[in-house]
């Protein structure tokens, strides 16, 4: 008898934890449920704060009917970073993904009021202020233009790394300044350079449209030139 009784409360006892693994396992999954539904509702709220005004898209309208062009808004990092979802705080864009999250490709970001370029490993980049200019204008008379047209991306890391530091202090090359970094104007227009190994190479001209009340940019850009892909050797230099 008393087997039987153990028995009975052992089988007892094991349905009841197999029924609160059950409820526990159904608890979890309607929990990962509900969070992969808030993420969605969360990605369409933070697509209407990073895509610009329909004003702006109307205003723009001729100008985006050009084929390599495209109208952005950059969130300033140092608000929105970690408060965003997108990974960046909306600080970033990529010219070849046409996408706001910072990763691979990103080409453009800004912070603290500077625009940069060149974020991650041996990438590099360098900026130029060109002035109150249509976009529509810039052209390879503009000084500057022919040095960041004919630049040719280097091929070893060392060397990279090298460039990444001279664009990051600043290099004056026929009395034009080219940086990693430059003071975010409106109705200013620069032209980027953009190296990625083994992802992009792209020279962009964009025009800093107007600043929104919460430090966020609208610009409009135009790609003028894509470079074949470098891919970075690994070796010293001698």
């Amino acid at each position: 008898m008393k087997r039987i009784l153990s028995a009975t409360l052992f089988v007892a006892v094991l349905g009841t934890f197999s029924s609160n693994a059950f409820a526990q396992s159904e608890s979890r999954d309607d929990a990962i449920k509900q969070i992969q539904a808030k993420r969605a509702e969360l990605a369409v709220l933070e697509k209407k704060i990073l895509v610009p005004s329909e004003e702006d898209r109307t205003a723009n309208a001729e100008f985006l009917a050009q084929p390599d062009t495209g109208l952005i808004r950059l969130m300033p990092r140092e608000t929105y970073d970690y408060v965003l979802a997108v990974r960046g705080g909306g600080a970033y864009y990529s010219f070849i993904n046409l996408s706001n999250e910072y990763g691979r490709g990103s080409d453009l970001s800004l912070e603290q009021n500077f625009l940069s370029v060149g974020f991650a490993g041996a990438d590099y980049g360098m900026l130029i202020n060109v002035g109150d200019i249509p976009l529509d204008q810039v052209n390879a008379e503009i000084p500057g233009i022919g040095f960041l047209t004919a630049y040719r991306a280097v091929e070893e890391e060392p060397k990279a790394r090298i460039e990444a530091r001279r664009f990051s202090e600043g290099t004056t090359v026929d009395g034009v300044l080219f940086k990693r970094r430059q003071r975010a104007q409106v109705n200013t227009t620069y032209v980027v350079r953009s190296i990625q190994y083994s992802n992009s190479d792209v020279l962009v001209a964009f025009r800093v449209l107007r600043k929104d009340r919460d430090g966020s940019l609208i610009i409009k850009w135009k790609l003028l030139k894509s470079y074949p892909v470098t891919d970075l050797a690994q070796r010293n230099l001698n």
